[in-house]
């Protein structure tokens, strides 16, 4: 029986690598583990990278939170999730050396592929640099046996010469997280219903438009906006998602900190910086 279930494990690794599943950049990536490959234990969520045009996979809300800042951030220019710490062989020798366990299946006991949760493709200074990432609660990292995890996970990435570190909830915004998810999906008014049929030159006048109102106007964004569809008949709503499309492409500029909120009168000017430095967590 053992050996039944030993050869089975060998046996889906390989599937996966031939798979493609850990290899690929952009929107070539396929992660290592997939929301259908896991239990329905916690909060999953799928989305679609503005990035790395692919579906990202995520395990957690933590997870889709970081995501969010790391798409929100200009120096990040590919996401990687669910990265495997392959060949496993060095996970397994770096335990050894450590005299620790390596990770097992809980059920089959057999060894597993370890991952780290985000691989970052970042320019830093006309460079491009690879960062990892582990996000974790805070309250688990008093484990001691998810710390010996992180070492041998700390170890794979330093004999790589790849910057390793921990992000718990402590480092992540989730007000930062909220209102980029807000503004997320609107990356393309094209894909709008309200204006898919609109010629594109118009859509660049209604754009332009709508911007200035914003700069000029002192009200709140909900009344800018309909008003704004009331002149220029357009179906309701429009002009919040032209809102948003102004902030996810930066080409407006708000106090990202602050809840976003359209009822009230939100100071807005043309985005000219940058808030990489100021969220510290990438």
């Amino acid at each position: 029986m053992s050996k039944r279930k030993r050869n089975f494990t060998e046996n889906r690794r390989i599937k996966l690598i031939k798979e493609g599943r850990g290899s690929g950049t952009g929107s070539e990536y396929l992660p290592w583990i997939k929301i259908q490959d896991v239990s329905s234990k916690g909060r999953s969520t799928r989305l679609k990278g503005i990035k790395t045009k692919r579906q990202h996979e995520f395990l957690s809300d933590m997870e889709r939170d970081y995501f969010y800042i790391l798409e929100f951030s200009d120096i990040v220019m590919d996401i990687r999730e669910q990265f495997p710490l392959l060949p496993i062989d060095e996970t397994i020798l770096i335990a050894k050396e450590l005299g620790i366990e390596h990770p097992k299946d809980p059920k089959t006991k057999e060894l597993i592929v370890m991952t780290t949760d985000f691989l970052v493709t970042s320019k830093r200074n006309n460079n491009t640099v690879d960062f990892a990432r582990t996000i974790k609660s805070y309250d688990d990292l008093m484990d001691s046996r998810i710390i010996e995890k992180f070492e041998i996970e700390r170890r794979y990435w330093e004999k790589r010469g790849i910057d390793w570190a921990i992000v718990s909830e402590q480092e992540i915004n989730k007000t930062v997280a909220k209102n980029i998810s807000y503004v997320h999906n609107y990356h393309s008014l094209r894909e709008l219903d309200a204006l898919k049929d609109i010629d594109s030159n118009i859509v660049e006048d209604l754009i332009l438009g709508f911007t200035s109102k914003l700069l000029d106007e002192e009200d709140t964004i909900r009344n800018i906006s309909n008003n704004f569809d009331r002149d220029f008949m357009l179906i309701q709503g429009t002009g919040l998602s032209i809102f948003r499309y102004l902030i996810i492409n930066k080409i407006i500029d708000i106090d990202i900190f602050k809840p976003i909120d359209v009822n009230k009168n939100i100071k807005v000017s043309i985005s000219q910086k940058e808030i990489d430095g100021e969220l510290k967590v990438i």
